[in-house]
């Protein structure tokens, strides 16, 4: 096949989608908006970390979800592609509309676009993309996964911390966290596959976990206390936004977690083993395995 290209390819998943395929020997054109360093080989598409290509990496290309003009370079000679939309804001369509005109100007196949089990085909942001995807793609696959297993793992973990302290408007509502090295394997799968899978596809985890379980499991871990701080969604919104994010993005980020403390996200499927072959990992997996001092970030109170 030709080149797979990879959006988002120095991201969560988009590095490990862009390793799963670089280890089978799939062409791979890794894009990110600054097109330095390698694609991560040796990865978690069959279970073990991600680590630095030993061998001669593929070549980065430049990629804007703000700039036009880089639409047309990157599609040039792509048969697939793994589509991350651009972040942080409320509506992506103006993007990502002209992105895929121009991936079928140029003959493109297939579109593998990462989604969320939140946001269901039609829905606002996401939703609407994965609609889009479905309706001009002549072959295609969303993958709607849970809550990362990395939001706990990495910087993402500060964007919940305070004081010490993971806030969360989830109150007892479970969630099944999903490691972001299954989604890529699915990804994967999905972008080389003889058969497109033209479904979308809802990935988790293997069972399904409260904030305070999730504060019990990084104890376990870190040998010192974690604890869970129940907020309302919007002081979690406040929050956010005094972390940083656009005040719209906050409250529509902080909603959801009102959703998860309805039960939206209790749900585990078996779509990952299904596809894979293997089981998704376990919480505890990924956080011995892949960041082993990561929580260090957080101030935990003695």
């Amino acid at each position: 096949m030709n080149e797979v290209l990879v959006l988002g390819a120095t991201g969560t998943t988009g590095s490990r989608v862009a390793a799963f395929l670089h280890e089978r020997g799939v062409p791979v054109r890794p894009a990110s908006r600054t097109p330095a360093g390698s694609v991560r080989a040796g990865g978690r598409g069959s279970g073990g970390p991600v680590r630095a290509a030993s061998s001669a990496p593929d070549p980065y290309v430049r990629f804007d979800w703000a700039e036009r003009r880089t639409y047309a370079p990157a599609l040039h000679g792509i048969s697939a592609v793994y589509l991350v939309a651009p972040t942080g804001v409320t509506d992506p369509v103006p993007f990502v509309e002209p992105f895929l005109e121009e991936a079928v100007r140029q003959g493109v196949r297939r579109v593998v676009q990462l989604s969320s089990s939140a946001v269901p085909e039609g829905g606002p942001g996401l939703g609407a993309v994965h609609r889009l995807v479905r309706t001009t793609m002549p072959e295609w696959a969303v993958l709607r996964p849970s809550w990362f297993m990395q939001n706990f793992t990495g910087p993402s973990l500060e964007l919940r911390e305070r004081d010490g302290e993971i806030l969360s408007a989830t109150g007892d509502g479970r969630v099944a966290f999903i490691d972001a090295g299954d989604i890529a394997a699915v990804a994967g799968h999905a972008l080389i596959d003889e058969r497109s899978h033209d479904t979308a596809h809802i990935l988790t985890g293997p069972e399904a976990l409260s904030y305070d379980d999730v504060a019990a499991l990084l104890a376990e871990r870190h040998g010192r206390p974690v604890r869970h701080r129940a907020v309302s969604v919007d002081e979690l919104a406040a929050h956010f936004a005094a972390r940083g994010l656009p005040a719209e993005y906050a409250a529509v980020l902080a909603a959801l977690d009102d959703d998860l403390r309805g039960g939206s996200e209790e749900r585990v499927t078996g779509t990952v083993e299904r596809i894979t072959g293997r089981p998704p990992r376990a919480f505890l997996e990924t956080l011995a395995d892949e960041y082993p001092s990561a929580y260090t970030r957080l101030r935990v109170k003695k």
